[in-house]
C-alpha cells in the first residue's frame, strides 16, 4: 500500500497531472450520466405520459428518482468517508445504468415511476460518493476550483445537449431512446474510473464501520411520508390520511434529531446543523433546489402545452439554461478566487434567477424565441454562479472528517428542495389548469367533456387534438376555442407556479446575508492510497 501524500506534488493535488486528468475524466462522465437523464427525461416527459396515460404519475416520474436518491446521497456519502469511494461509484454506474434500461422497457406509468425509484438509488449513490472524488484528489480548494470547470463543462455538456437531444430522440426515435442513451455513456464512465480512479482512503478511518440503519430508516420515512402529503393535499384537501402522513413526517424528523444526537456513527452528524454557516449553506441547497428543479420541469410543459411548441423546438429554447449553468461555472471558478468576498457569487446568482422566473412568469405565446432564450440564460448564469460555491463553501467549512457527508447532504437537501418544489408547483399547476378548464366547460355549456379536456396532456399530443376538437365540434361546441381556453388555463397556472418559484429566489438572495464571510484557504493532508 503506496502511502500518497498531497504536498508531494506542488499544484496541490494527490497524483500527477496525467493520472489526475484520466481520474477526472471518470467522474466528469458519471456526472454526465446523471446530468443527460434529469434534462433529457424533463424534455421527453409530457410525451411519455401522453403515450402511457397517466398525468397523475407526471410528477411522480420526477419524484420517485428524488426521493430514492435524496434518502441514499447521505447513505453512501457517509459510507464513502469510511471505505473510500471508488467501489461506490462503480456499483452506482452499473445500478444507474441498469435501471435506464429497465425505463426505457416501461409499458405503464407505474412500472415507469419504480424503474425512476430504483435509477434514483443509482443517482444517489453516484452523488453522494462522486462529488466528494473531487476534494480527495484535490486537497488545495484553488487548485479544485480549477479543476471542477471540467466536471461543470462536462455536467454542462450533458445539459446542453439534453433537451435538444431529449427533444430529437423523442420526435425521431421515440420516447424509449431517451433512456437507452445513458447505455453508452454509462459503459464509458465504467471504463475510466475502473481503470483509472485511485482508491483513497482517509488515515483516521481504519477501523471498521458501523452503519447507523436506524437513521437511514428514518430519514427515509420522514421524507417519504413528507413526499406523500405534498402530492395528496392539493388533490384531496386535507382529509385524515394527509394529516396522518404529515404527523408521521415530522415524528420521523424529531426521532431522527434525537437519534442522531446520541449515535456514535450517525448517517446526520448533529454539529454540522449548529455550525452557522454550514446551516445557512444548507438553507441555501433547498431553497435553490427549489426554484432549479421548478424551473426544469414546468418549463418545457409551458413551452409544448401553453406555447404549442414541438417537443425540438421546446428543447431548442431550454437549452440556454443547462449551457449558462456551465459557462457560469467556468466563469465563476475564475471569479471566486480573486475577489475578496466570494459570498457576493451567491447574491448576484439568486438574483439572477429570480429575474429568469419573473420573465418565464411574463412570457407570452407572441414573444419572439430569441427573448425566451435570454430568459434562460440569465437563469443558467445565476445557477452557475450559485450551485459549484455552495459545495465549494460546505467542503471548505466542513472539513476533512465530515467532507464526504456535508458533499453528500448538500445534494441531498437541493433534491429535497427540488421534490418539494416539482410537487408544490406540480399540484398547484394541476389544480388551477383542472379549476380553469371545468369553468370554460361550464360556460359553454359542455361540462361533460371534462374527462377529454381535464389532462394537460392533450395539449402536447397533437394528433388527440384533432380528434378531439372535431368530436366537440361535431357536437355543436366551438372545439378549437375551448383547446385555446385549456392552453390558457395552463399558461395561468404555470405563471403562478413559477411567480412561486421567483419568490423563494429572491428569499434565497435574503437568507444569503447569513452565510459569514467564508475564505478560500489552500490546505493539504495525507490521504492513503488503497490500490
Amino acid at each position: 500500500m503506496a502511502v500518497h501524500t498531497a504536498a508531494h506534488h506542488s499544484s496541490g493535488q494527490v497524483l500527477p497531472f496525467r493520472e489526475s486528468l484520466l481520474a477526472m475524466l471518470g467522474i466528469s462522465f458519471v456526472t454526465m450520466l446523471v446530468a443527460l437523464d434529469q434534462t433529457v427525461v424533463g424534455t421527453a416527459l409530457p410525451t411519455i405520459v401522453s403515450e402511457l396515460r397517466g398525468f397523475e404519475l407526471y410528477a411522480w416520474v420526477a419524484t420517485s428518482y428524488l426521493l430514492t436518491s435524496v434518502i441514499t446521497v447521505p447513505i453512501f456519502g457517509r459510507l464513502g468517508d469510511y471505505y473510500g469511494r471508488k467501489p461506490f461509484v462503480i456499483a452506482s454506474i452499473v445500478v444507474f445504468t441498469a435501471a435506464s434500461v429497465l425505463c426505457g422497457a416501461a409499458d405503464n406509468m407505474l412500472f415507469l415511476v419504480l424503474a425512476r425509484g430504483l435509477q434514483g438509488i443509482g443517482g444517489g449513490m453516484l452523488v453522494g460518493t462522486a462529488f466528494a472524488c473531487i476534494p480527495d484528489l484535490f486537497p488545495d480548494s484553488v487548485v479544485r476550483l480549477r479543476w471542477q470547470v471540467l466536471m461543470s463543462s462536462a455536467f454542462g455538456i450533458a445539459n446542453a445537449v439534453g433537451p435538444s437531444l431529449g427533444g430529437f430522440l423523442t420526435q425521431y426515435y421515440g420516447w424509449r431512446s431517451v433512456f437507452y442513451v445513458n447505455l453508452p455513456v454509462g459503459l464509458l464512465s465504467l471504463f475510466f474510473v475502473w481503470r483509472f480512479l485511485p482508491h483513497l482512503r482517509h488515515v483516521e478511518h481504519e477501523g471498521k464501520m458501523r452503519l447507523d440503519w436506524p437513521g437511514a430508516l428514518l430519514i427515509a420515512v420522514a421524507l417519504g411520508s413528507l413526499q406523500l402529503f405534498v402530492e395528496l393535499l392539493p388533490k384531496h384537501g386535507v382529509t385524515l390520511s394527509a394529516f396522518a402522513l404529515l404527523a408521521l413526517s415530522v415524528a420521523s424528523a424529531y426521532a431522527l434529531w434525537q437519534w442522531e444526537k446520541r449515535c456514535p456513527t450517525a448517517i446526520l452528524p448533529v454539529d454540522m446543523f449548529r455550525n452557522r454557516s454550514l446551516a445557512a449553506l444548507f438553507t441555501l441547497a433547498v431553497l435553490g433546489g427549489f426554484t432549479m428543479f421548478s424551473m426544469l420541469f414546468y418549463a418545457p410543459l409551458l413551452f409544448q402545452g401553453g406555447f404549442g411548441m414541438s417537443p425540438k423546438e421546446a428543447g431548442l429554447v431550454i437549452t440556454p439554461l443547462v449551457v449558462f449553468i456551465t459557462i457560469g461555472s467556468i466563469a465563476n471558478g475564475r471569479i471566486v478566487s480573486r475577489v475578496s468576498n466570494p459570498n457576493l457569487m451567491l447574491y448576484i446568482g439568486f438574483s439572477l434567477v429570480a429575474l429568469s422566473c419573473l420573465g418565464i412568469v411574463a412570457a407570452t405565446r407572441s414573444m419572439q424565441q430569441w427573448v425566451l432564450m435570454s430568459f434562460m440564460v440569465v437563469g443558467g448564469l445565476g445557477l452557475g454562479f450559485v450551485m459549484p460555491n455552495l459545495t465549494i463553501f460546505a467542503q471548505q467549512t466542513a472539513g476533512r472528517e465530515h467532507l464526504g457527508i456535508a458533499t453528500a447532504l448538500l445534494q441531498s437537501l437541493r433534491m429535497i428542495g427540488g421534490m418539494i418544489g416539482t410537487a408544490l408547483t406540480g399540484t398547484l399547476v394541476s389544480h388551477l389548469y383542472a379549476s380553469g378548464v371545468r369553468s370554460a366547460l361550464d360556460n359553454a355549456n359542455a361540462s361533460h367533456w371534462f374527462t377529454d379536456l381535464g389532462d394537460p396532456q392533450i395539449l402536447i399530443n397533437r394528433d388527440a387534438q384533432t380528434t378531439l376538437v372535431d368530436q366537440l365540434t361535431h357536437a355543436g361546441h366551438n372545439g378549437a376555442m375551448l383547446l385555446e381556453s385549456a392552453r390558457e388555463a395552463l399558461v395561468g397556472a404555470i405563471h403562478l407556479g413559477l411567480a412561486m418559484a421567483a419568490i423563494i429566489a429572491v428569499v434565497s438572495v435574503w437568507q444569503s446575508r447569513r452565510v459569514p464571510p467564508i475564505k478560500l484557504q489552500r490546505k493539504l493532508e495525507p490521504v492513503i492510497h488503497a490500490d
